[in-house]
């Protein structure tokens, strides 16, 4: 299975300025696999240590935490040596041993020559608990559900892929229909690995769902498990009310539907909670169009959306049906879907901010916004091919900006100030 990551991995080995490195994401979006298979590809030799139950390590990490008597154990739990030059360190569920995420910045400062690598499913949470280790002395890279672009590659449609790549807009047209049956088995299916490797071995939805099933009674079994036992109950209600929020005509996210009567600061802690270990994307709202954005962003209105549109299909029990009839897919819930989907495919393309714009009467929205470095670029979610743009065009008049993309089922079509971007080619925004 191919991940874009892999190519940021061999980057950051490469770097003369390397630091030891922190893989952040959710709970099975595949970070155990990628560090290995990065070893596999790029070391002759990886040395994996596991630290979920590890009282050895929890021992040798215990103590003072100078790094050649860290290596010297590290070598010793491995049975061979370790060469700085030719061997990746993988310190994996490393948020069970806070010392070992201290230990990082004394690498970095002592023993810079050693290529270190980390993960955790939690340890977003454990970096903003106040585990110690010093900002600046680490680099970070986040992991996400494969994207459409890398399903399409796990699938055996390699070439629409590279396809995609060359925005040649007339060829893509020509097999778009390619692209749409693709689109509508990632709707389904999603991006979690496992899911993904299941259908492209065996093509079996069923199997894809109970896969589905079996990550969210993980994520479930998470929250006992790890989050603060107060906001355990609180964590369930607002987990399950996504759906319901996103099928809203109004998506911005509403704590009355989470349960009555509730208020921000009821659910303020569970949001976080939910964000930290990256189980959700929480957009915010800006009511300007001004660079940098973040500086327009306005932190009591946002929206919530799941880490992966398989997953939200599953939560809301979306038949496998719908993928027989060429319709149905966008009747029932058609707009959450797709909204969810573009939300993904802009989280997981490199460097952009993601906002909504509504203005301050409400009667304008854009359901994103988003900051590519150079442009400041409105997108309209569009789930069918109706391409009335009111709100993009009052945008437009408001804020002229050099692009303004209507993402639909439609063709690549450019016009005056609009670009429509079919729904399957939405990681190419930043390049327009």
């Amino acid at each position: 299975m191919y991940r874009i990551a892999i190519e940021k991995l061999l980057k950051w080995k490469q770097s003369k300025r390397r630091k030891p490195l922190i893989i952040e994401g959710a709970r099975q979006v595949g970070k155990t696999w990628l560090m290995q298979e990065f070893g596999r590809q790029a070391y002759a030799d990886t040395v994996y240590i596991n630290f979920d139950s590890n009282s050895r390590m929890a021992e040798l990490f215990a103590s003072d935490l100078d790094t050649d008597r860290l290596i010297m154990g590290l070598e010793l739990y491995a049975g061979r040596k370790i060469d700085p030059n030719n061997t990746l360190l993988i310190f994996d569920e490393v948020q069970e041993v806070p010392k070992a995420l201290a230990s990082l910045k004394y690498f970095y400062e002592n023993a810079p020559q050693y290529h270190i690598i980390c993960a955790g499913s939690l340890l977003g949470i454990a970096l903003h608990q106040g585990t110690s280790f010093p900002v600046g002395k680490v680099d970070f890279l986040k992991l996400y559900p494969l994207s459409f672009k890398e399903f399409l590659m796990a699938t055996g449609k390699e070439r629409f892929a590279e396809l995609l790549d060359t925005q040649d807009f007339e060829m893509i047209t020509s097999f778009k229909q390619t692209y749409i049956d693709a689109l509508k088995h990632y709707y389904f299916v999603g991006g979690m690995p496992e899911a993904v490797q299941s259908f492209a071995e065996n093509k079996d939805f069923n199997e894809v769902r109970d896969i589905q099933k079996r990550i969210l009674v993980a994520y479930e079994q998470d929250f006992s498990k790890h989050a603060p036992n107060e906001i355990v109950p609180r964590l369930r209600m607002l987990w399950n009310s996504i759906p319901s929020q996103l099928a809203k005509e109004n998506k911005k996210f509403i704590y009355g539907l989470v349960r009555e009567g509730a208020r921000a600061k009821d659910y303020e802690t569970a949001i976080m909670w939910l964000c930290d270990c990256g189980l959700v994307h929480k957009i915010s709202r800006v009511n300007a169009a001004g660079i940098p954005l973040r500086a327009y962003e306005d932190l009591k209105a946002f929206k919530l959306f799941v880490v992966d549109v398989g997953l939200l299909g599953c939560m809301v029990g979306l038949s496998q049906r719908t993928l027989l009839d060429v319709n149905d897919l966008f009747v029932e819930f058609k707009g959450a879907l797709t909204e969810q989907y573009v939300c993904q495919q802009l989280k997981t393309a490199p460097d952009l901010d993601v906002y909504y714009y509504t203005n301050d009467r409400g009667s304008c929205e854009v359901d994103f916004v988003v900051y590519t470095g150079d442009l400041i670029i409105p997108v309209e979610v569009k789930a069918e091919v109706n391409l009335r743009a009111k709100s993009l065009k009052t945008y437009q008049e408001k804020f002229s900006p050099e692009v303004s993309v209507r993402t639909s089922m439609s063709d690549y079509k450019k016009e005056d100030w609009l670009v429509n971007l079919p729904l399957y080619a939405i990681d190419q925004i930043a390049r327009l």
